[in-house]
């Protein structure tokens, strides 16, 4: 059923968030054991501990009604690319292209957070070596639109359509994961759109985010 589906997505999207601090405590751990630098080892436990507290917040978040207040979206966007970037290979780059820089919308920053770095995610992920992810901001009239544009391997024709669907994600590199909860928290809590503006195979993928500005 599709309650099932959304639960499967749910457990999915789960074990991919906190896969990574997970994986990262593991190893920290492990030179803790061995090290007599315990000091910066320590920094970053600390840091992955606080990553997993944030994505327990945001599960949190996904059953109630989320509060959105006034957030300036270029600073929110630009702190989620600074903890991706610092987190990537050199052979990928992160670029943020924004008219100026205070566009305010409502926002829940938690939820937002999490949408986007999904979209930068799956497009990180469908980047085979050496790549490009870029995010732009254009504003038109009462709206906001936030493409995030990549030069990975694209989607397929019949996979399009699916990409939304709850627990979806395709057999190769990248594109699905996460994108039905995404969906869910522009389109649901901030009344705002999603969509794939455009897919090459072999070229790459346009996402949009579109919200309402406040004047």
């Amino acid at each position: 059923s599709e309650q099932n589906q959304v639960w499967a997505g749910m457990a999915k999207e789960t074990a991919h968030q906190i896969g990574t601090p997970l994986t990262s405590l593991m190893g920290w751990i492990e030179l803790l054991k061995t090290s007599s630098n315990k000091e910066e080892y320590l920094k970053e436990v600390e840091k992955d501990l606080e990553r997993l507290n944030v994505i327990s917040e945001r599960f949190n978040k996904i059953g109630s009604k989320p509060k959105l207040t006034k957030e300036n979206i270029c600073v929110e966007i630009d702190k989620t690319i600074s903890y991706l970037r610092a987190r990537l290979s050199n052979k990928i780059t992160l670029e943020f292209e924004h008219p100026k820089d205070e566009i305010i919308v409502y926002l829940n920053n938690q939820l937002f957070s999490w949408c986007l770095e999904n979209i930068i995610k799956n497009s990180i992920d469908s980047i085979k070596d050496t790549g490009r992810v870029k995010i732009s901001v254009i504003e038109e009239n009462e709206y906001l639109k936030i493409y995030v544009s990549d030069d990975g391997i694209g989607i397929k024709k019949s996979f399009k359509n699916k990409i939304f669907d709850p627990g979806a994600t395709t057999k190769e590199r990248g594109w699905g994961l996460g994108l039905s909860l995404s969906k869910r928290i522009i389109e649901e809590y901030h009344k705002g759109e999603i969509k794939l503006t455009e897919s090459i195979v072999g070229q790459g993928t346009k996402m949009l985010i579109k919200l309402k500005t406040v004047k």
